[in-house]
C-alpha cells in the first residue's frame, strides 16, 4: 500500500507505546483511503480517485458530502509540510462542484504542527466542521446480537437501500436527496457490503454496514432515526453487521471512524480509540 514505507519508518523511529499509536493511526487513515476508493468509484466510475504525494483524493462530486473526501497521508507532518498540504487540499476542493470534507488524522502530525493546526487551516481557507475518532480492535467474532424491539434485515433491494440512505440523511441532518444520491442504485451495497436495517414494527429505524478492506472489516454509515436514538439500536445493528461480516469473511479485526454520537458506543463492542480526527470544509 502507498504508506507501507512510511509505516516501517515510523516503527524504526519510535519505541514502545508510540509505535502502537502511530501504527494504529496509519492503519485508520489507510482504511479510509481503501474503503472510500471503492465507495466513490461505485458512485461514479469517472470519479476523482488519486493518490498524490501526501494527499489521497476520493471525490465522487455527488450531493452526499461524505463521498467527497480528501485526507492527508504523510506521517509525522511538520509545520511547513502541513501548510503545503492544506493549501493543496483546499485548492482541489475549490475545483469541485459539490462540497465535501478534508479528513485529518491528528496523530499523523508532529507536536508543532498540532499546535498550529487551527491557524494553518484558517490560512488555507478551511473551517472546522466536526470532530471524529479513529477506532480499531481485534474483536471478532462477536456474538450474534438480538434486541427485543428490532428485527434485522440485510439490504438486498433498491427499496431497502433507499431506506438505508434515508436513515443516514435523517441521522446526519441532511436532505433526503443527498443520502439517496450517495447510495440509491448501488450494486456494491447490495452485493458486497454487509448492510443491515434494524426494523421496529415494520419501519426501518437504524442501520449499519461492514465491508471487507485489506484484511479487516470496516464499519461504515451507522445511523439511527433521531426519533429512536438512545435505545441501543445503533449498537445492536452494528453488532449485527459485524457478526455477519465476520461469519462471511473469517476476519477478526475491525476498524471504523466514529462521530461524537457514536464514540461512547463502540468501545462497548470492543473497539479502542486511536487518532482524533478533524473534519474541515471550505469557508463559505
Amino acid at each position: 500500500m502507498f504508506l507501507i514505507g512510511a509505516a516501517l519508518w515510523m516503527l524504526d523511529k519510535f519505541e514502545g507505546v508510540l509505535v502502537t499509536d502511530f501504527a494504529d493511526s496509519i492503519e485508520s487513515m489507510e482504511q479510509l483511503a481503501v474503503v472510500w476508493r471503492a465507495m466513490v468509484l461505485d458512485r461514479d466510475s469517472a470519479a476523482d480517485v488519486r493518490d498524490l504525494p501526501g494527499i489521497a483524493v476520493r471525490w465522487a462530486d455527488c450531493r452526499f458530502a461524505f463521498w467527497n473526501c480528501i485526507t492527508l497521508t504523510d506521517a509525522d507532518v511538520n509545520v511547513g509540510l502541513l501548510e503545503q498540504r492544506l493549501s493543496q487540499a483546499a485548492n482541489i476542493m475549490r475545483s469541485k462542484k459539490y462540497p465535501g470534507f478534508l479528513w485529518l488524522f491528528e496523530d499523523l502530525l508532529d507536536d508543532d504542527a498540532r499546535a498550529t493546526l487551527s491557524a494553518a487551516t484558517e490560512r488555507a481557507g478551511l473551517e472546522y466542521a466536526f470532530p471524529g475518532t479513529g477506532m480499531a480492535g481485534d474483536l471478532l467474532p462477536v456474538a450474534e446480537p438480538t434486541h427485543p424491539d428490532l428485527m434485522f434485515v440485510r439490504v438486498t433491494t433498491d427499496e431497502q437501500l433507499q431506506a438505508y440512505a434515508d436513515l443516514n440523511s435523517r441521522g446526519y441532518g441532511l436532505p433526503l436527496e443527498d443520502g439517496r444520491d450517495g447510495l440509491v442504485g448501488s450494486t456494491l451495497w447490495k452485493d458486497q457490503v454487509y448492510a443491515y436495517l434494524g426494523i421496529r414494527d415494520g419501519v426501518p429505524v437504524t442501520c449499519a454496514a461492514t465491508v471487507e478492506a485489506e484484511g479487516r472489516l470496516f464499519v461504515v454509515l451507522v445511523a439511527t432515526d433521531p426519533e429512536w436514538q438512545r435505545r441501543g439500536y445503533g449498537e445492536a445493528v452494528t453488532r449485527k453487521a459485524l457478526y455477519e461480516g465476520a461469519q462471511a469473511t473469517g476476519l477478526t479485526r475491525a476498524t471504523l471512524h466514529a462521530t461524537v454520537a457514536g464514540a461512547p458506543v463502540y468501545p462497548r463492542i470492543g473497539f479502542k480509540p486511536n487518532s482524533p480526527m478533524h473534519f474541515y470544509s471550505l469557508k463559505g
